[in-house]
């Protein structure tokens, strides 16, 4: 039985270039897809390409609201916007019980993307009153909060009614009176109407016909003055136009149509923004009508969007439209034509692809648990963010350096498995990191720059032990060939334990811990496993085939395994056992 044991240990121990074979097979397979993707560089966070750090503060007045369940949903909706808009690097997360902190790396469109993350107000759907152009083309002004948000006229028809709307306010015959009149008019017709209301109803409302149509005219007095008082070219104006204003009363807003900013009398909000399911921008091949939004409501929000639309068709321009508000801005402002039902729909017009991107996002990801303000904002040069790699960089290679240092004059030959092992998970660790960038977003800082000098010391210790459990045979008195194969078990064990223990100490950090910790958590857990990746099938394959080798089966002195300068005892040989049955225990003696 035992001639057959020995067989297949010797078969298995003479074939480790399949596993040195198998890693090689690997890395050039993981090379070539970094090649084939194009990304061959690791992508880099805010702290070394440089970027812009935004500091979000929850409005103090909203009390109880602030808690962490909202802020953990404001977290991911803001995460999904700047996502929506390409910024895959960007970071977006919690600190404290009140701020948000969104870092967005530089070579992205980093200045939309701060635009639409800081509109945290909510999204509404309100029907149009009353609209007309208000001062010049925005083009010379546009305000910092609508240049993510700037949408082309959501149909044909739009586009026409806007040059009428602006010809007609040039006219020095509009009047503060008839705009008053307007807007009296289109608040006693119910601007909120529901299914059960017709038509008749609304024309016949009177002021005086009771207490609450006294109310309705003097709410529209108020908003007549607000309305004629209103102009939407200057930026001041637009910083405050219909910001405070409830989803239950009429307002006035501002908004950009075909790069000319209008000035609107709203209705209360019909449907809210959290009641639109998903939004996306398409291009329409079949009636060549080019980019449109299509979108899809909540059941709850279908039946508010059929019955709003429903209404909003019976009437003339502009009280045909509704306008889609976002943080008391109008940034579309489509009409309708006959009632939506079904629970999807679509805007389109002119709409340029980007236009129409901005609008699907701000429609997906709109409504906000929770409203912030900007508490600061932070740029971070790309020479900064240089200068900071340069220096992790160089602390790796100093690391590196001393390491390698080390092996040589303690290891010797041995020092050349080392570093080829060494090597080997550097480019492991460089082409994986770099195809992660693309396909989880994974974005290298400077504390993942500090994971990666740190797995060095991991790497280089589990040499270490295998080294010293060989040493450990040869002190017995054995060769080097049985030696390999009889120190890698309890090799094998202390390094599993060992990496098993440095993972799980990673694991644990970068669950507890959020945003640039987290960079150093993921480096060092990658590393360790590909450290156990790189002993059992490159180190231990390749110590098995240098065993075979003269300059280290014979112990030169200079190959780290010399039995003398390791104080190795005299090999034994058994004698033969003595026959008869007075035959003592089998004897050694030196040879």
């Amino acid at each position: 039985m035992a001639a057959p044991k020995k067989g297949r240990s010797a078969s298995a121990q003479s074939k480790p270039g399949r596993s040195l074979v198998l890693i090689l097979i690997a890395i050039a397979a993981l090379t070539g897809g970094m090649f084939a993707a194009g990304h061959t560089t690791p992508r880099l966070g805010i702290d070394l390409a440089g970027g812009t750090s935004i500091t979000l503060e929850a409005k103090a007045d909203q009390g109880s609201a602030i808690n962490k369940a909202n802020m953990d949903t404001a977290v991911e909706i803001m995460n999904r916007r700047v996502n929506g808009l390409g910024v895959s690097e960007a970071e977006v997360q919690t600190q404290g019980e009140r701020n948000i902190i969104v870092n967005i790396p530089k070579g992205t469109n980093s200045r939309e993307a701060r635009d639409q993350v800081g509109t945290t107000a909510k999204l509404y759907f309100r029907p149009v009153l009353a609209s007309e152009a208000s001062g010049p083309a925005a083009g010379a002004s546009p305000s910092p909060s609508a240049s993510g948000s700037s949408s082309g006229s959501p149909s044909p028809s739009a586009s026409s009614s806007s040059k009428e709307k602006a010809s007609e306010s040039a006219s020095p015959s509009a009047s503060a009176t008839s705009q008053g009149r307007s807007v009296t008019d289109a608040l006693k017709a119910d601007s909120t109407p529901s299914a059960s209301a017709s038509a008749s109803d609304k024309a016949s409302a009177s002021p005086s016909a009771s207490a609450s149509g006294g109310a309705a005219t003097d709410e529209a007095a108020k908003l007549q003055a607000q309305y004629a008082a209103l102009d939407c070219s200057k930026e001041s104006v637009r910083a405050t136009a219909g910001k405070k204003a409830k989803s239950a009363d009429p307002t006035v807003a501002c908004g950009e149509i075909n790069k000319v900013w209008y000035k609107f009398v709203l209705g209360p909000a019909a449907v809210d923004g959290t009641e639109v399911k998903k939004a996306q921008a398409v291009y329409d091949t079949q009636t060549a009508a080019g980019w449109q939004v299509n979108m899809t409501f909540t059941n709850k929000g279908a039946k508010k969007f059929g019955d709003i639309t429903g209404e909003l068709a019976k009437n003339q321009e502009p009280q045909n439209e509704f306008g889609i508000v976002l943080d008391g801005e109008v940034v579309s402002s489509p009409y309708v034509k006959t009632a939506i039902t079904g629970g999807e729909a679509q805007i389109s017009g002119s709409f340029t692809q980007e236009e129409a991107q901005n609008l699907a996002n701000m429609l997906s990801y709109g409504a906000l648990p929770l409203s912030f303000q900007e508490q600061s904002v932070t740029t971070v040069t790309a020479a900064l963010g240089g200068e900071q790699l340069h220096a992790g960089l160089l602390a790796g290679a100093i690391g590196l350096a001393l390491v390698v240092i080390y092996l040589v004059a303690y290891y010797r030959g041995l020092s050349l498995i080392a570093i080829a092992s060494l090597l080997v998970s550097a480019a492991l660790t460089y082409v994986i990191m770099s195809l992660l960038g693309p396909a989880i977003n994974f974005a290298l800082n400077l504390p993942a720059v500090c994971g990666a000098i740190v797995a060095i010391g991991i790497t280089a210790d589990s040499f270490i032990v295998y080294f010293e459990r060989i040493r450990d045979e040869i002190r017995e008195g054995r060769t080097l060939r049985p030696a390999v194969e009889r120190a890698w078990p309890r090799a094998r064990r202390t390094i599993l334990v060992s990496d098993f223990v440095s993972f799980l100490a990673a694991a644990v950090l970068f669950i507890v811990t959020v945003g640039k910790v987290q960079g150093f958590a993921f480096t060092l857990g990658l590393t360790t496993v590909l450290d156990v990746v790189v002993v059992f099938f490159f180190t231990k394959p390749l110590m098995t085939l240098l065993a075979r080798r003269k300059f280290f089966a014979d112990g030169h002195k200079w190959s780290g395994l010399d039995p003398k300068s390791l104080g190795a005892k005299p090999p034994l040989r058994r004698t033969r056992r003595p026959a008869g049955p007075a035959a003592g225990p089998v004897e050694t003696k030196e040879a």
